[in-house]
């Protein structure tokens, strides 16, 4: 086998070193929301995908601002510009998502916010070279890959890396934030109780699904001192899931790591552009993409439900006092994560089956959103979007509740309904 120079594996790690942590003050924030596409009148009968391929070609005409893509399963997912204010971020998605609701409800189609799909089976409907190498990779570990690319949903808060000298703002606290806070995040906004259905016993069953995946690609990078190190490593020991070529046959060799391949050069060298479509496949609880991609927030029902959760987090992530507060309330469940990386730790496991009826996380989700909602006016949120994070915080947090617990309660009323409908009979 020809040898690739060492030389080419240093200068892909140094790379790698450079572009996931870009350093500053903190000024930006972007949100990436997924939506289950259902037909308008019966959410339980699945779209055939000539009618999400018609879809897709309308919307794509729309003027948005956002990148409106499909995942695999049909999920629709918008994509902001990264703004300068949680205000302009909110307008911006909300302008677009006026324009997409009303397009698609033309078309007899309508938009569901549900961590995970509660009605079909997954079933794939794209079938780019990259979901059909993606999906014969995830067969390897069972039937989980294609729940998560067909049958999920997700609200993704991107917030700037951080300052790099250390203190509230600085890159490497706010990577532990991030981790720490997340469990919160997902035990907060559960919203994936139910798959076919019937109740999976987890309140977030995206995250279950996560848990179940390929762990050197889904679970976060090792906790250290030099985060750079740790993604750099990670990406480049991460196995290899796809390789583009000419003729639409993109499945890579199994096992093969990108540290291998740099080294062997087999079965063709790879290239920095390689290396940086590598990152797009690996997808750990948050990504560093320059900024921080916050990836374990379930998708949420209503027209404006993916607002609160952007709000909250930027008021955390974004506001010094709401930062320092949190970093200090999250600090304490360092120690019941454990030294197992999310979301395959302890910590993230009770998020994902308890949610906010495990004593540590309300504890936590009380203190953090308390912190937010004083954070928001500081921020320069709107009444609105400051109302509707309390609205929120009442009727979930303050109660141990989270959206999931609604959909479990309608379920069990409905099972009651039948069961004393069939006894009157």
């Amino acid at each position: 086998m020809p040898v690739r120079p060492a030389v080419l594996e240093a200068e892909l790690e140094a790379h790698l070193r450079g572009i996931c942590f870009k350093t500053g003050p903190p000024r930006r924030i972007g949100v990436e929301i997924e939506w289950l596409v259902h037909d308008a009148r019966n959410p339980r009968c699945p779209v055939e995908p000539a009618r999400l391929k018609s879809a897709a070609t309308a919307l794509r005409a729309l003027p948005l601002t956002s990148l409106l893509t499909f995942e695999p399963g049909g999920q629709l997912e918008l994509s902001s510009l990264p703004a300068t204010s949680l205000t302009d971020c909110i307008e911006a998605v909300t302008a677009d998502l006026a324009r997409v609701r009303p397009a698609l409800l033309a078309m007899g189609l309508g938009l569901a916010g549900h961590g995970h799909n509660p009605w079909h089976p997954p079933r794939r409907v794209l079938t780019d070279p990259r979901y059909n190498a993606m999906e014969a990779y995830f067969d390897r570990w069972g039937s989980a890959g294609r729940s998560m690319m067909c049958a999920t949903a997700s609200v993704q808060v991107c917030v700037d890396a951080g300052h790099e000298e250390p203190g509230p703002f600085g890159y490497g606290r706010r990577w532990l934030l991030a981790h720490l806070l997340g469990a919160v995040l997902a035990a907060a906004f559960a919203n994936s109780p139910i798959s076919e259905g019937c109740p999976t016993g987890y309140r977030t069953t995206r995250q279950l699904i996560w848990s179940q995946l390929d762990p050197d690609r889904t679970l976060a990078p090792p906790p250290g001192p030099d985060p750079r190190t740790a993604w750099a490593r990670y990406v480049l020991d991460a196995p290899v899931m796809c390789i583009r070529s000419e003729d639409g046959h993109w499945d890579a060799p199994e096992g093969l790591t990108f540290r291998e391949w740099i080294r062997t050069g087999v079965p063709r060298p790879p290239t920095q552009e390689d290396l940086d479509y590598h990152v797009t496949t690996l997808f750990p609880p948050v990504r560093p993409r320059g900024h921080l991609e916050l990836r374990m927030i379930d998708a949420q029902s209503g027209d404006a439900g993916w607002i609160v959760p952007l709000a909250v987090t930027a008021a955390l992530f974004d506001d010094p006092e709401a930062t320092e507060r949190a970093y200090r309330i999250v600090k304490s469940l360092a120690e019941t994560a454990g030294s197992r990386p999310a979301p395959r730790n302890p910590l993230w496991r009770h998020a994902a089956r308890a949610a906010l009826t495990d004593p540590e996380l309300h504890t936590a989700a009380v203190a953090c959103f308390a912190a937010a909602q004083e954070a928001l006016p500081r921020l320069g949120a709107s009444p609105e979007v400051r109302a509707a994070v309390a609205e929120f915080t009442e009727r979930y947090v303050a109660r141990g509740r989270c959206p999931a617990d609604d959909h479990l309660d309608a379920l069990y009323a409905a099972e009651g309904d039948l069961i004393v409908g069939k006894d009157s009979q």
